[in-house]
């Protein structure tokens, strides 16, 4: 687990809070990201992928997620929705990165940025997710 790749993942997370509450778009989000966050902490074009990744497959994440919510996912608090969209965007288009890495990524950003709780809700959606979206993976580490 990269350091670089964990402060892409921290800063992909509040520039999909910053799309999702201000409605910027997505290139001016990047650029000023890319201003004022020093270059060499993170991936860049994992920042890049990973924002892009996620708002150009919205509608197939929510589609993936909305099963195994309890409500609508534009009701679930908007750290939350992103730091959910982020995991399920990882495991659709990043199988080199363990289920279990993106999983505890993903906690750790919601104790950092979430809700008090919201760290547990985020375990529980993305461990119920990754049963059938790494199936495979999981099956063989037995």
């Amino acid at each position: 687990m990269s350091k670089k790749r964990s402060k892409a993942r921290a800063l992909a997370v509040q520039a999909l809070y910053q799309w999702q509450i201000a409605g910027q778009q997505v290139g001016d989000i990047v650029t000023q990201f890319l201003e004022e966050n020093d270059r060499g902490t993170f991936e860049i074009p994992y920042f890049k992928d990973l924002l892009s990744g996620v708002l150009d497959s919205l509608n197939e994440i929510d589609a993936i997620l909305q099963p195994v919510l309890s409500r609508p996912v534009e009701q679930v608090d908007p750290v939350e929705r992103g730091i959910l969209r982020l995991g399920v965007y990882e495991f659709l288009h990043h199988p080199e990165v363990p289920y279990r890495v993106v999983i505890n990524e993903s906690v750790e950003l919601a104790k950092t940025f979430g809700a008090e709780q919201g760290h547990r809700f985020v375990n529980g959606v993305l461990d119920k997710l990754a049963r059938s979206l790494r199936k495979d993976e999981i099956r063989a580490r037995g």
